[in-house]
């Protein structure tokens, strides 16, 4: 083993080891508070909250009874009506490419209200172009143009709900 290497597992020494430990330290207090902000922002009382940072994994869990839904009052009637179901979209024609929702949220056009669209019809986008935004926990999640092309349509009004993999804009390729 050469003089400067580290065995494995071993903790390196000196400048090295303090500068390691002084970055350690730092990224655990930028975890720990956002981890604080996000038990602030959620409603109900939290349990667990897992955060990692390689491949992006963000896990909050809530005490059973913050989860649960309330039971019916004793006087309401027991069976609701149920929503109507969704009216399935055709799919793009031929030709034509989605960019859809990457996660069950709220979708923005803009990126505050009053604000200039992202995207308007006749636009023409490039790859990794922001398209909208859905907001999902209290958080902005920006959704992005896998291809470039000329915006054809909008198919989500701003501040509406959407569900995974929902169409929201389509292109036409350019």
């Amino acid at each position: 083993m050469s003089a400067g290497t580290v065995p494995p597992g071993a903790a390196p020494s000196g400048a090295d080891g303090a500068e390691m430990a002084h970055e350690v330290d730092s990224v655990l207090a930028d975890l720990r508070r956002h981890a604080r902000q996000l038990v602030a922002e959620v409603a109900g009382p939290v349990r667990r909250v897992r955060l990692r940072s390689g491949d992006t994994v963000l896990e909050v869990e809530w005490h059973e009874s913050a989860v649960a839904e309330p039971g019916p009052a004793p006087d309401a009637p027991a069976v609701r009506p149920a929503p109507p179901p969704p009216v399935p979209r055709p799919a793009a024609p031929a030709g034509r490419v989605e960019v859809r929702s990457p996660m069950v949220g709220t979708f923005y056009r803009a990126p505050e209200p009053g604000a200039a669209p992202f995207v308007t019809v006749g636009d023409v986008v490039r790859p990794g172009q922001v398209v909208g935004i859905v907001e999902a926990m209290k958080l902005m999640n920006e959704v992005t143009a896998e291809r470039s092309g000329r915006v054809v349509e909008v198919l989500v009004d701003d501040g509406r709900p959407v569900e995974y993999d929902q169409p929201l804009v389509t292109l036409d390729p350019a």
